[in-house]
């Protein structure tokens, strides 16, 4: 074991779909690594792989969607996770609109928002993306429980490694 295997192997973060628009292209991805980082002023910081497409078209977009999957959602999860938008479109399968920034945010989520792009952050094999919140979902009446790494761990990446 080295780096921080020992520490992340107790732990059971939230999985997010990020979306991205630029250039008449649209792309998504599953992401792990995302979370609030400021409160006055909200921001939130999502981390991307470089070796992914959505990267690629997150760098040109001028806005980006992060969307909350409840746990009987893994399929969406597997789908933005388990297969590159260079050989499908993911959109073509799920129920979408454009938002802020051309951003798709889905129809199917239990919370989403879109956040304009305020500055890059490298990160080794990830880039984050700090997110200043532009537009979000209304408040559910509940917390459903959500789509976490353990429901998708042995998800092999759509990108190549």
């Amino acid at each position: 074991m080295t780096g921080l295997d020992g520490f992340t192997r107790a732990l059971d973060y939230p999985m997010y779909v990020v979306t991205a628009a630029a250039d008449g292209e649209r792309a998504g991805c599953l992401v792990g690594f995302a979370s609030q980082c400021s409160i006055d002023p909200p921001r939130f910081m999502v981390w991307i792989s470089t070796a992914n497409r959505t990267y690629r078209v997150a760098c040109r977009a001028s806005h980006l969607a992060v969307h909350a999957l409840r746990r009987e959602q893994v399929r969406t999860a597997e789908l933005f996770g388990g297969k590159s938008g260079d050989e499908v479109d993911k959109f073509a399968m799920v129920a979408w609109r454009p938002g802020e920034g051309a951003a798709p945010v889905l129809a199917d989520c239990c919370a989403w928002f879109v956040g304009r792009v305020q500055g890059l952050v490298e990160g080794g094999d990830h880039v984050g993306f700090l997110l200043v919140p532009v537009a979000q979902s209304p408040p559910g009446p509940e917390r459903p429980p959500l789509v976490r790494f353990g429901d998708v761990a042995d998800l092999a990446p759509g990108h190549p490694a």
